[in-house]
């Protein structure tokens, strides 16, 4: 099936697919003056995973289409020779852009000046399914770069009975070929060497035929273009690029390109002088800006058969098939992606991920918090009483450091087994399957089912996912987007699920996870059908056009450095946040307001006031009463909500810290947190304790998700989108949070 292309209604032949989104990498620093090496190829061959085994980067590697949103640099250490510079572009099928990531991928070869030009393009191929692939690679040729072939899944291919001849393959196209498997490190020595030739001795890709009539006219515009203007290596695909009413160019070359399509025009329509020169009549009239429409759109149709001709000539040079043409695939894709089995089965894998990921990390978590309340405290304890420390540091050390950094490294086993299992359900090639089941719901909302990709990317960060918003090459559809991805649930809100969860529902934790994560897609589904209809009503629905991947058996490298990579991840950024919150919780919670007593006939003073009465306990309550309609009108609640606006990892650690710093004795037993949220929503919900835990987690689910995001989504969608998301965020949370505890208090 990864041969065709699937449709929102039927399995239809491949002509150009749009990429979908992701993670990009870290630059890694280069050696100035070294060779600069550009990756390109459609997405989903292997791209990133061979700038990986280049470089020795962490490029995120992922199992659907365009995994690269952003550039990724690196630097390839060759023993024994130079340093090349290597950048992966995003995945793009074509070098006329539809979407802003394949408008940087065109930018960048084609547009650079002379001498920011890649040296050396190295164009991944996927030897299962060539015709697609050598579709780019024919417009590679015309931009003259010099290229190497990277053939990769040629073990897929042999799979799929497909026999390549690698020889053939680098003679039709006038470049060396080398087969590699990235995933394995197989062919990567050989590709350096081919490289290093390739560098010393560069060759591009021999252009394809385009038929003697328009190749004159490329030949006349490009003499027009040298003309005109220093020589340019790109000048074919200039010229082609004038031809089919596209690009800029010195008027001189304009003028014969227009002349020239207008002739190519009359000649299809089988006319003669005169209906070549009534041709040029109407295109004087026209705008003189570009050639006539029509004659660029003929021109355009043209070019694009003949390089489809081209591709499928060396396909049949290349390529011999052994046995039927369906595959294993195929057949699983008839149940996957069914219209009947396909979501109950995407529902049931990520029932069984939450489920899993709970039940297992459970007993870790356990482990790993008593060591923190236990020997961890007790030993911070001992240190700061032997160096006569003064209470204020031993309280901000063991109530508030030890006790939030406990809290977090608690959920490292959580974590590390959910982003284990969604590294498998990546890497195998169901996340694309999933994409296409959900396509109904997201084209209801105006959305192609492919914008579910960014909505997977937003389970594990938001931030990620505001810029695989690019993929989308409608800026309207990037915009409702951006506004939708903050009502995706990230991993930050899953510790709070996990933790509440675990207190007030018992054996039916991971249950209750998965049915938040559930609710975020309804909610992203819903606002995105309200939305469409007050503020987005020109939206049209587009079928899906999705490319699926192969299926694959996961690779214990991969996820491993998958895992490592996110958890690794998670850890830095919400120690930091943590550190941050939790010092400048315990400095607020230590400053009275006025009029505070640390005890009936006492002035609080500095680190001598109850939390309640504290700079931080009076902000908090002073929001607390907003919340009393939903159940949680307590300053712990609205503590733990006002410090996870700055960052949801943050949440856990200042409940627990508001709760120690006022029960600093009791709240490090054994399940005395649990107790204390018990009895602080027993209270609040007048005794309709599941209904005010259910309001909160929903509130926690919809309202913004951390300045970050904020920040992240400004740049993607603008201020004023931003903060009226901001302001829907709160106000639909808040009435979420509200009518779920009423109507919890009428059920009960």
């Amino acid at each position: 099936m990864a041969e065709g292309l699937l449709t929102g209604r039927r399995l239809a032949p491949v002509l150009l697919e749009k990429p979908c989104c992701t993670d990009g990498a870290d630059d890694a620093p280069t050696q100035a003056g070294a060779a600069r090496v550009v990756l390109v190829g459609n997405p989903n061959v292997g791209k990133s995973t061979l700038f990986n085994a280049l470089t020795g980067a962490r490029q995120h590697v992922g199992n659907w289409p365009g995994k690269t949103v952003s550039v990724a640099r690196g630097t390839w250490r060759r023993p024994g020779e130079a340093d090349v510079g290597v950048v992966d572009l995003p995945g793009t099928y074509s070098l006329v852009p539809d979407s802003p990531d394949e408008e940087l991928t065109r930018e960048l070869l084609v547009d650079a000046a002379p001498g920011e030009r890649p040296d050396l393009v190295v164009v991944a191929l996927d030897a299962s399914n060539l015709t697609r692939n050598l579709y780019l690679t024919a417009q590679l040729a015309d931009t003259g770069i010099p290229t190497v072939v990277a053939l990769t899944m040629v073990d897929v291919a042999r799979s799929r009975g497909l026999d390549l001849d690698t020889g053939a393959l680098a003679d039709a196209l006038g470049v060396p070929v080398v087969p590699v498997v990235p995933r394995s490190g197989q062919g990567i020595d050989e590709l350096a060497v081919v490289v290093g030739r390739a560098l010393s001795a560069p060759t591009p890709v021999t252009p394809a035929a385009l038929g003697s009539d328009l190749e004159d006219a490329v030949s006349a515009v490009s003499a027009a273009l040298v003309a005109a203007g220093p020589d340019d290596p790109a000048a074919r695909w200039r010229a082609l690029a004038l031809l089919e009413g596209g690009g800029d160019g010195p008027d001189e070359a304009v003028a014969v390109a227009r002349r020239r399509a207008a002739d190519l025009l009359a000649d299809e329509a089988g006319g003669d002088e005169a209906g070549a020169d009534e041709a040029r009549a109407d295109e004087a009239g026209a705008d003189e800006a570009g050639a006539d429409e029509d004659a660029a759109d003929e021109v355009e149709l043209r070019v694009a058969e003949a390089r489809y001709a081209w591709a499928h000539d060396v396909l049949g040079e290349v390529v011999t098939r052994r046995g039927s043409r369906t595959t294993w695939s195929d057949r699983v894709d008839r149940v996957l992606t069914s219209r009947w089995f396909g979501l109950p089965i995407f529902l049931a894998v990520m029932w069984g991920v939450f489920e899993a990921t709970t039940t297992v990390a459970a007993p870790l978590q356990d482990a790993v918090q008593g060591l923190f309340d236990g020997p961890v405290s007790d030993g911070f304890g001992w240190v700061l009483g032997v160096v006569s420390a003064p209470e204020w540091l031993s309280g901000l050390v063991q109530d508030g450091l030890v006790s939030g950094v406990g809290q977090l490294l608690s959920f490292a086993p959580l974590m590390a087994i959910m982003f284990v299992l969604l590294a498998v359900l990546e890497d195998s090639g169901y996340m694309a399957r999933a994409a296409f089941v959900v396509d109904r719901l997201m084209r209801v909302i105006g959305l192609p089912g492919k914008a579910f990709l960014p909505i997977i990317v937003g389970f594990g960060c938001n931030v990620p996912a505001l810029a695989g918003t690019r993929i989308l090459r409608n800026p309207r559809q990037r915009l409702l987007l951006g506004l939708l991805i903050p009502f995706v649930s990230c991993s930050a809100r899953l510790t709070v699920y996990v933790l509440l969860a675990g207190i007030f529902f018992g054996d039916q934790a991971g249950t209750m996870v998965f049915l938040m994560y559930v609710l975020s897609i309804v909610l992203v589904v819903g606002m995105g059908w309200v939305l469409r209809r007050v503020a987005f009503r020109d939206l049209a629905d587009d079928p899906l056009l999705l490319e699926l991947p192969p299926y694959r058996r996961p690779t214990l490298r991969v996820m491993g450095v998958q895992t490592w990579q996110k958890l690794r991840a998670f850890l830095r950024t919400a120690s930091g946040i943590i550190v941050a919150t939790v010092t400048a919780v315990w400095l607020l919670s230590s400053i009275p307001m006025p009029g505070a007593a640390a005890a009936p006939s006492e002035p609080a003073s500095f680190g001598h006031v109850a939390p309640a009465e504290s700079v931080f306990g009076g902000v908090s309550r002073a929001v607390a009463p907003v919340f009393a309609p939903a159940g949680f009108d307590d300053w712990h609640a609205s503590a733990a909500l006002v410090t996870g606006f700055v960052a949801k990892e943050a949440v856990v650690a200042t409940t627990a810290q508001t709760y120690s710093a006022e029960e600093p004795s009791d709240v490090h037993q054994a399940g005395a947190l649990g107790t204390a949220l018990h009895a602080t929503f027993e209270r609040t919900s007048g005794g309709h304790t599941v209904a005010a835990v259910l309001a909160f987690m929903i509130f926690l689910l919809a309202y913004t998700p951390c300045m970050t995001t904020v920040a992240a989504q400004r740049a993607e969608i603008g201020t004023r989108a931003t903060l009226a998301g901001i302001a829907m965020q709160l106000l639909v949370a808040w009435v979420l949070a509200v009518a779920v505890f009423q109507v919890g208090v009428l059920l009960t």
